[in-house]
């Protein structure tokens, strides 16, 4: 059965903080925009926490777990210290990504089938403590095969590539890029995996893949804080929401 109901939009602050990070300060606060964006109708917020702290803190994390009244959506690497603090910090999803330190931004997805032993013995606490684990993929089979095996609830297909060549008006080959995102939800679909979607994503891209029909949540972050610095986060949210209810016919 595929999805054909409204998509919730999540919003990643992770900006907001490095915003603030460049001054050593305490503003602007991503907590305040983590309210703004549940007020302007964000579904849930995500926060990725990574290992350098180059820009969300621990503290952040927890600020926004007490603060928020929508989903937290902990983001972060399969390591054991990240593990300690998503147990300790109870959000209601933990996506895990890979990460090295020197990327700007996370470059690709998990490679769940080469690594897959592991990170199933991963998960199981964070699942067995009721948090929901996503694995931010890409839309390659075995990729996808592999998360429904080791027990994941959720598979979020990484759009950054597809954004990358419509940026740079490839569009061939973007919508070759695309298909395959299709069909990659689809089958995680089929095995009983909840599909998420993101990064890369603005308003000149989003509409394909909103309307994907498998597809039930899109993750945005970095283009809506930049948005934001000249229409405010509450319209930026407020637009991209418009342009995925327009993907979707409502």
């Amino acid at each position: 059965m595929t999805q054909t109901g409204k998509l919730r939009l999540g919003i990643n602050i992770d900006h907001v903080a490095t915003l603030r990070n460049a001054r050593g300060t305490v503003w602007p606060d991503p907590l305040r925009a983590a309210l703004l964006a549940e007020a302007a109708g964000a579904d849930g917020i995500t926060a990725h926490l990574r290992e350098d702290r180059r820009h969300i803190r621990d503290a952040d994390m927890v600020a926004l777990k007490a603060g928020i009244g929508i989903p937290l959506n902990f983001e972060c690497g399969a390591t054991a210290e990240m593990q300690a603090i998503c147990l300790a910090t109870k959000p209601h999803a933990v996506c895990l990504v890979p990460e090295r330190r020197e990327e700007r931004t996370t470059e690709g997805g998990l490679d769940v089938a080469g690594d897959a032993a592991r990170l199933a013995s991963f998960i199981t606490p964070l699942r067995d403590a009721g948090a929901r684990v996503s694995l931010f993929i890409g839309h390659d089979a075995r990729q996808i095969e592999s998360a429904a095996r080791i027990g994941a609830a959720v598979v979020e297909l990484h759009t950054g590539h597809y954004s990358d060549l419509h940026a740079e008006g490839r569009m061939g080959e973007a919508e070759a890029e695309l298909d395959a995102l299709r069909r990659g939800a689809a089958l995680a679909q089929s095995l009983g995996l909840e599909v998420h979607a993101g990064h890369g994503l603005t308003y000149d891209n989003v509409a394909p893949i909103a309307a994907i029909p498998q597809v039930v949540e899109l993750n945005i972050g970095h283009f809506l804080i930049g948005e934001a610095v000249f229409i405010g986060l509450g319209p930026a949210i407020s637009e991209m929401r418009r342009l995925m209810d327009a993907a979707r016919g409502l």
